[in-house]
């Protein structure tokens, strides 16, 4: 029989992050019809999370599907198969270098378990959080307010204060490898802190990753096109959120 000692190590084990350079494939969706994937390598993992470099912004609070070789003594079960498949729940998406200088993004993921909620199975682009570590090792998870509370936030920061005025931005719409494929000069119909709708000739689909960029406000966003719509102006608009921080607001009244 263990002693506590010994339980107590062994989980400090699952718990510590290990440098495993394992290939592991992230799958994600932007909405039911649009998925995509991408096979990196582990940075490091631990039986409750892992942490990868992508060459896409994968928004805090998505939800992710990987499969890798993980080490049996790290899993919760098919300890018997190949390939481990496991969900997680991105907590982490910061800007990167990799070795030749391209801009990447270091994610790092808690594993929920081998099924996602049935609310993501609804909506794909459901925004969850963590509560707590579950006993069998998996952290249990809540939707995220659609409305949250921003009480102690300025009125101006408010997560979904939608202002309809002009900004002058330039669009510019990536490809995998984040090279810029075409661009242009354009204006906002609408912004708040987590998107806009934006007026453009840009031929850029749903799930397009496109970098917005504003002088007047000296910021340059990531942003993920959440859909498409030809006005009633005959003008077509893209429906644009950002993904690795908020467009700062302060200021517009």
């Amino acid at each position: 029989m263990l002693s506590n000692t010994s339980v107590s190590e062994k989980e400090d084990r699952r718990i510590q992050r290990i440098g495993l350079a394992l290939p592991i494939r992230i799958e994600g969706k932007v909405n039911k019809e649009v998925a995509w994937s991408e096979i990196t390598r582990l940075q490091d993992v631990s039986a409750f999370g892992a942490g990868f470099n992508l060459n896409r912004p994968v928004k805090r609070g998505r939800l992710v599907a990987m499969t890798l070789p993980m080490p049996r003594q790290l899993r919760c079960y098919d300890y018997m198969e190949p390939q481990y498949r496991i969900w997680g729940l991105v907590r982490r998406c910061i800007t990167v270098k990799n070795a030749i200088d391209a801009e990447q993004y270091a994610v790092g993921v808690a594993f929920i378990g081998k099924h996602p909620p049935v609310s993501y199975t609804e909506n794909p682009a459901k925004l969850f959080e963590i509560t707590q570590l579950e006993e069998k090792g998996f952290w249990q998870l809540v939707e995220a307010p659609d409305n949250p509370d921003e009480r102690e936030l300025p009125k101006e920061l408010r997560r979904h204060s939608r202002y309809q005025i002009p900004i002058n931005v330039l669009l510019e719409i990536l490809d995998e490898e984040g090279n810029v494929i075409e661009a242009e000069m354009t204006v906002t119909e609408n912004i708040s802190l987590s998107g806009a709708s934006v007026f453009t000739s840009l031929h850029a689909d749903v799930g397009s990753f496109i970098r917005v960029s504003s002088e007047q406000y000296n910021t340059t966003i990531i942003s993920v096109v959440r859909g498409k719509r030809l006005g009633t102006d005959s003008i077509p608009r893209l429906h644009i959120e950002f993904i690795d921080h908020f467009f700062p607001l302060q200021g517009i009244e």
